[in-house]
């Protein structure tokens, strides 16, 4: 077997003797797995963890990882920091920042956040987050850095700290993000940068993801997409949580197989998701490919998906923000810039918004 070439740069001016040193900002279950399957340190691919509440334990321990796809093992990252500035401190320069955490722009500025681990112009942002519109903050931040959107379809739990499990799934999808926006309408990127330039370097930055993914780490669902194609998938991955995950909450609690029982509410799911298809070739100028799965096949699969409780349902129920604006809030004004409507997640934005509003006045009432 040839031995495999040092891992090149993102930035200009690449040094392959240098190690590439990539950090993970989330270190919750989606972040440790994956990261678990980007550290390479025998290829000089070094990868460590910005955590918060767990960082006493993964520190000293490590992660350890209960998973269907490559059985239990742990997982020593190349280092665990307790902050960003820490981590922005011990490495001169990180390759790639990859953030993992929670959406919530009306909570914090994370663009902002990371800001001290970036290096102007070189450093690779990516971005493994729900809904759509979250490239556009970390874009407008660092005109002339590389994204990589990135969307993920895995089931995994932190069962404690530094305990992992990875029930099934692993695939990942990532494309270069410039601006879709610009992108759709045809004109030039507003992305401050070299348009052209940073889509190249963007698309590159994936591939060499892909490859450290799928070759050294083993998932052998990761696929690189490019821009627009990987807005599909983040807008049709949105027709599932759109219409489940504020649903749950509304409805008083009701998982996903629940629902669908429910002929009104299977009605309303599938209104919520017919809605977003519709949608979307006026939003992103195509339309959904034929091996994206119908809202009647959703429906159909999410039936044998008995106990599930969506995400924003068990963030409900923890007393803890839900990623209302990227989920809800973000598709109606993205896809109102365009002309379209939607009534359905119009009407679901505002009771969602409203009940987590009442519910943090009432607290600090309480105070």
């Amino acid at each position: 077997m040839a031995p495999t070439p040092a891992a090149p740069k993102p930035g200009s001016g690449s040094d392959p003797e240098r190690p590439v040193h990539i950090v993970f900002v989330g270190a919750g279950a989606v972040g440790c797995f994956y990261a678990s399957r980007l550290h390479h340190p025998t290829h000089n691919i070094r990868t460590s963890l910005i955590a918060r509440s767990n960082y006493p334990t993964l520190a000293a321990h490590g992660v350890m990882l209960q998973t269907h796809s490559f059985g239990d093992y742990t997982f020593h990252p190349e280092a665990v920091y307790p902050s960003v500035p820490a981590a922005a401190t011990a490495v001169p320069e990180w390759d790639y920042v990859i953030v993992t955490t929670k959406a919530l722009p009306d909570r914090s500025d994370d663009a902002a956040l990371i800001a001290p681990l970036v290096t102007d112009g070189r450093t690779c942002l990516v971005l493994i987050q729900n809904g759509v519109g979250v490239e556009a903050p970390y874009r407008a931040r660092f005109p002339r850095n590389p994204i990589v959107s990135a969307v993920t379809v895995v089931s995994a739990e932190q069962v404690s700290h530094g305990v992992v499990r990875q029930n099934r799934w692993t695939r990942v999808s990532l494309g270069g993000y410039v601006d879709s926006a610009s992108l759709v309408s045809g004109g030039a990127a507003s992305a401050g940068g070299d348009g052209e330039e940073l889509g190249r370097r963007g698309a590159e930055c994936a591939a060499q993801l892909a490859d450290w993914w799928g070759r050294l780490g083993g998932i052998r669902d990761v696929e690189v997409k490019d821009e627009i194609d990987l807005q599909m998938v983040r807008w049709h991955k949105l027709c599932i949580n759109a219409a489940f995950n504020p649903s749950a909450v509304l409805s008083g609690g009701r998982g996903n197989a629940d629902m669908v029982r429910d002929a009104e509410l299977r009605a309303h799911l599938k209104g919520v998701m017919e809605e977003i298809w519709e949608a979307v070739p006026r939003v992103l100028g195509r339309g959904f490919g034929e091996g994206m799965a119908s809202p009647e096949r959703i429906l159909k699969s999410t039936e044998r998906n008995v106990g599930s409780k969506p995400s924003m349902l068990l963030d409900w129920e923890a007393g803890r923000p839900m990623e209302v604006e990227v989920i809800l809030g973000n598709p109606v004004r993205i896809a109102r810039g365009k002309g379209v409507e939607l009534p359905r997640m119009q009407s679901l934005y505002a009771l969602l918004r409203s009940m987590q509003e009442v519910r943090e006045r009432g607290r600090e009432g309480k105070l």
